[in-house]
């Protein structure tokens, strides 16, 4: 589906050789001071052909605000925004028109829609995300009024990982970053696998680190709806991530309940094992997660694939592609991340009689 939220949601659109791409946001309360310049510095952040970290494809990828925003405020009203595509290089997928891209969504589109758009990837392209970075953006200015605060960064490249615990990963480092290290040390051992793999016509994955400050203790619907399984719906959601872990995520299956449960003396948790979310809802710990990248589908060396008459052949691409997709996908992990928060923020509200009290008397 092109909609992700319940109660603060937005529906995306365009493709990546399309003309445009945006999103309309329904659910923002009245009255929220729209910060349009932080929206813009938050899509610069994503958008590509900044550095050799990333594709030299170049885009200003400037925000145009359609509606939902009056004299600097919102209005409650749906919130339109759209960023015109302006450096397509169509005529680099070509010889792709038959050809299903090894790793890409190009087999399983054709499969289940019978046609595809073979320019850039279509819709299946992270390009994409310029829409869920924007709604995340709009989301922060929400979270901004209760000083919930959403820090991504970047811990591993291919087999480096910093060994760095979780509260002392570097957010005001990884900001400074051209590619979003958390770890200053290993930041320069970061690149070079990157350029390595570019070197070599190849890619690398990465890994992502998500801290939520400030949540409150009562953020998250139980059952279908937890905070966990929304965070995780949101995140998986992303273009080639494989994989997220909570808290301590899959080390907890190696322990002992005595050294996973997170202990509490006067009102703080001694630990964070859980993540900060126990039983789908917020503790008012940090809310940390990791996210796993794979590498970039998209390589630079001959791989074998089928054509869509079924025959074997050899595929080899052009174009313009990111060597680790990791890096720029931290900002749309933060991103999404605030989409979640801000959708449990709203569900909240009539969670209790009295916080309806506090609305309606």
């Amino acid at each position: 589906m092109n909609t992700f939220g319940t109660k603060f949601k937005f529906t995306s659109f365009g493709e990546s050789h399309g003309r445009a791409i945006g999103c309309v946001i329904d659910g923002m309360p009245a009255g929220v001071k729209f910060d349009e310049e932080f929206l813009q510095n938050e899509l610069d952040k994503r958008k590509p052909g900044q550095n050799k970290f990333s594709t030299p494809r170049k885009e200003n990828d400037k925000a145009q605000i359609l509606s939902g925003v009056f004299e600097g405020y919102t209005t409650g009203t749906p919130i339109a925004i759209m960023v015109f595509n302006e450096n397509q290089h169509s005529k680099d997928y070509e010889n792709l028109k038959e050809l299903f891209r090894p790793a890409h969504a190009d087999y399983t589109y054709f499969h289940k829609y019978g046609i595809r758009d073979y320019t850039g990837g279509g819709r299946a392209s992270a390009r994409e995300s310029i829409a869920r970075v924007a709604a995340g953006a709009v989301a922060q200015m929400l979270l901004k009024e209760f000083d919930i605060e959403i820090m991504s960064g970047v811990y591993g490249v291919g087999e480096i990982e910093s060994q760095l615990k979780n509260d002392e990963f570097d957010f005001k480092f990884a900001s400074r970053s051209e590619i979003y290290a958390l770890d200053v040390n290993l930041e320069q051992s970061f690149k070079d696998e990157i350029l390595k793999a570019k070197k070599a016509k190849d890619s690398i994955g990465a890994r992502v680190f998500t801290r939520i400050k400030n949540p409150f203790k009562n953020l998250g619907e139980p059952l279908y709806d937890k905070l966990d399984s929304k965070l995780a719906h949101a995140i998986m959601g992303i273009n080639a991530v494989k994989a997220i872990e909570i808290g301590s995520g899959c080390k907890s299956s190696y322990m002992l309940g005595s050294q996973n449960n997170d202990e509490i003396k006067d009102d703080k948790f001694l630990s964070n094992h859980s993540g900060g979310i126990l039983g789908g809802i917020s503790n008012g710990n940090f809310i940390e997660f990791k996210t796993f990248f794979k590498p970039t589908p998209s390589i630079f060396l001959p791989q074998q694939t089928q054509n869509i008459k079924g025959e074997n052949v050899i595929c080899e691409l052009k174009g313009r592609h990111d060597p680790c997709v990791g890096i720029r996908g931290a900002i749309v992990v933060n991103a999404m991340a605030r989409v979640v928060m801000a959708d449990v923020l709203l569900l909240n509200a009539n969670s209790n009689l009295s916080n309806l009290k506090k609305i309606y008397k």
